[in-house]
């Protein structure tokens, strides 16, 4: 049974506060506590623990969300409209932030494999930061598109950008860094062309 999205939305709130706190405090030059982060984001110290196991793990996933870029940051200014091009810039953008980050990105993917294993948490396993990307790269065109096909485009886009789909492409594929970027604008150009069909 599913929970109220008002609660799981709460819940990944609560998360992305412990991440965006911790980060302020790393742009201060500290390495703070769980206990600090949890005081600086005005939650309490046991659902920190909830959320993350130890510092390490909450720092380790503070420095991947410091680098990746924010909407802001990648359109503001940008004009285009066209979805595929502005989607191949979130792309460039993702794939340039993994490559400098793998080795703790995969360090991050193997704390969430490990944390799905527990089968009583319902907490958020990982931060969803390409949707955000994704939503603002199709935003000046959302009205080509019909709404659910909207929905399924940024939700099949979700499994075509980021880190899962460039390491999937490396280790099972054994594909190259210029085929797998290949692979993925095919497949937004398809996607995108299958929504508009819809």
């Amino acid at each position: 049974m599913r929970k109220p999205a008002d609660r799981s939305n709460q819940k990944r709130r609560t998360r992305k506060d412990l991440l965006e706190a911790a980060a302020r405090l790393m742009r201060q030059g500290k390495r703070p506590t769980l206990d600090e982060v949890a005081e600086e984001a005005l939650i309490s110290r046991a659902a920190a623990y909830r959320y993350f196991p130890g510092t390490d793990a909450l720092m380790l996933e503070a420095a991947i969300d410091v680098e990746v870029p924010t909407a802001e940051t990648l359109f503001g200014g940008d004009c285009s409209t066209d979805p595929v091009v502005r989607l191949k810039k979130a792309d460039a953008a993702l794939a340039a932030m993994i490559a400098d980050n793998e080795p703790q990105l995969r360090m991050m993917l193997i704390q969430a494999l490990e944390r799905s294993l527990k089968a009583d948490s319902d907490l958020p396993r990982r931060q969803n930061r390409r949707t955000p990307l994704i939503e603002a790269a199709l935003a000046p065109a959302r009205g080509e598109f019909k709404p659910a096909a909207l929905e399924q485009l940024v939700e099949a886009l979700g499994l075509v950008l980021g880190t899962d789909s460039i390491i999937a492409a490396k280790d099972v594929l054994q594909l190259s860094d210029g085929e797998a970027a290949k692979l993925r604008l095919w497949m937004i150009e398809a996607l995108v062309a299958a929504a508009r069909r819809y």
